[in-house]
């Protein structure tokens, strides 16, 4: 146990009143010769960006779409062109959570800071713009170096600042001017700075080569389908940029609810079915074990911090797998009020509604945990069909995209259980699913290889800052 003593008038001195043990800690070890934060760096202030810079194609990036590296993979935005996918990127951008950076700048996550989603800003990533999720750096000297430095030696500091919370640690700027800097640890890098640089930018040559390898698990999901069923996603690409199309009355009539809307009668929506319907005649009803179901609904009252059950929300989906959150833990009496909404591996869950509506996540591990009212289970009979084999199949482009002409709704568009169940599902020998899933899976492994090569490479050059700060010349 670490025991701290610190005087009332500390802590009311503080305009948060903040009472963490580091952030007290790192406050008495300030002492000595040193460099403040504005004497090292500035916070970039954010300027508005109008939508009509954004009149064609563009990347954007949230933290999501960065790695522990601090690598970048953007989403390709074009407001003509707008999609479910990618739909709550277009609506924050909407509201204004976009920012635009130069060469040379940092940014640093203001949410889980500890996980180290840290940007250098270099001349290949400075034309896109990011989420205000970050906080706007630009470094007054060495900027490559002070990057790196945020990333080891600098770290420590940076977490013991953070805000803890029940859930994940949090960042402000007002927390980041609070740092100092270790004058002789800085003006030590400043010296060799030269010899430092062109060791880094030798690594982050090898780096970037590793990085032309690698490739988004949707297209690479998409790849492996449509060379097996020859999906023409060529064409599909063409027919979803078309905008204006004729309809008859009995397009309209037709449907049982009479949709009227013009994506849902799109032709590149027409032509996924036919594609479809070529290669089975089967639904996904045809392969569950039982009714897809809707999730249960949560109050404040039902999570329990000691509790030894999880909360499945949409946010815990987010990135196409279930993240365990220990902030969203619940008592014992709502997970047993709620077992028939509980999920076991091999489910697959949906988010059926709001901007992440059609996110799918495949249970792989074996825990308690109750899904959200948001989203829906999808059970598979494992007799009929591989349930990774149909989590990959709904993960694809063009199941997707139904689900985007199915949905409905004017504030917040859902789509349902009854409508889910009537899409096409392909319907081949379960040893030629595994293959295919077998096939995704190879792929994404040769994808986590290159990860792994490139991390091994970026802690070398935390090495090499550390290697110079110990010699000490």
């Amino acid at each position: 146990m670490n025991i701290q003593t610190i005087d009332i008038s500390t802590i009311s001195a503080e305009k948060t009143l903040r009472q963490d043990y580091d952030y007290h800690k790192y406050k008495t070890k300030l002492n000595g010769l040193i460099y403040s934060f504005s004497e090292l760096f500035e916070i970039v202030p954010k300027s508005k960006i109008a939508l009509s810079q954004l009149n064609q194609q563009f990347r954007y990036c949230e933290i999501s779409d960065i790695d522990k590296n601090g690598d970048v993979f953007p989403q390709i935005l074009n407001f003509e062109e707008r999609n479910l996918l990618q739909e709550n990127y277009y609506k924050k951008i909407e509201k204004g959570d976009i920012i635009s950076v130069q060469e040379d700048d940092i940014l640093i996550s203001k949410i889980r800071p500890n996980l180290k989603k840290y940007v250098r800003i270099i001349k290949e990533n400075e034309d896109i713009y990011f989420t205000s999720a970050f906080i706007h750096l630009r470094a007054k000297m060495m900027p490559e170096i002070l990057y790196y430095c945020f990333r080891s030696s600098f770290y420590d500091s940076l977490i013991a600042i953070s805000r803890q919370g029940k859930g994940y640690p949090t960042l402000n700027e007002n927390d980041l001017k609070l740092l100092k800097f270790d004058k002789i640890m800085i003006d030590l890098l400043f010296k060799n700075q030269k010899l430092i640089k062109s060791k880094i930018d030798s690594i982050e040559e090898r780096v970037r080569e590793l990085k032309k390898q690698l490739l988004n698990e949707s297209i690479i999901i998409d790849n492996v389908f449509s060379q097996r069923f020859v999906f023409d996603y060529t064409k599909f690409s063409k027919l979803k940029k078309i905008k204006q199309f004729d309809c008859k009355q009995s397009d309209f009539s037709n449907n049982p609810d009479l949709r009227f809307s013009a994506k849902f009668h799109r032709n590149a929506g027409a032509f996924v079915m036919e594609q479809l319907n070529a290669i089975t005649d089967k639904k996904i009803k045809h392969f569950i074990s039982e009714p897809i179901t809707l999730g249960a609904s949560i109050s404040p009252r039902d999570f329990d911090e000691n509790g030894n059950a999880y909360y499945i929300s949409m946010a815990t989906i987010k990135t196409l797998e279930i993240e365990l959150d220990d902030s969203q833990l619940i008592s014992e009496s709502y997970y047993k009020d709620n077992i028939n909404k509980s999920v076991k591996p091999g489910d697959i869950i949906i988010a059926r509604s709001g901007v992440a509506i059609g996110k799918t996540a495949f249970v792989k591990d074996d825990f308690d945990g109750i899904f959200a009212d948001f989203t829906m289970r999808v059970r598979i009979d494992k007799n009929k069909c591989n349930p990774e084999f149909a989590y990959y199949y709904f993960r694809s482009s063009y199941f997707q995209y139904l689900i985007e002409i199915y949905k409905k709704g004017l504030q917040n568009q859902n789509i349902f259980p009854i409508v889910i169940q009537e899409f096409p599902m392909i319907d081949i020998p379960i040893e030629e699913q595994q293959c295919i899933v077998n096939e995704i899976k190879l792929q994404i492994k040769k994808q986590d290889k290159i990860k792994s090569k490139i991390s091994e490479l970026r802690a070398k050059i935390d090495e090499i800052i550390e290697e110079t700060i110990i010699r000490g010349e």
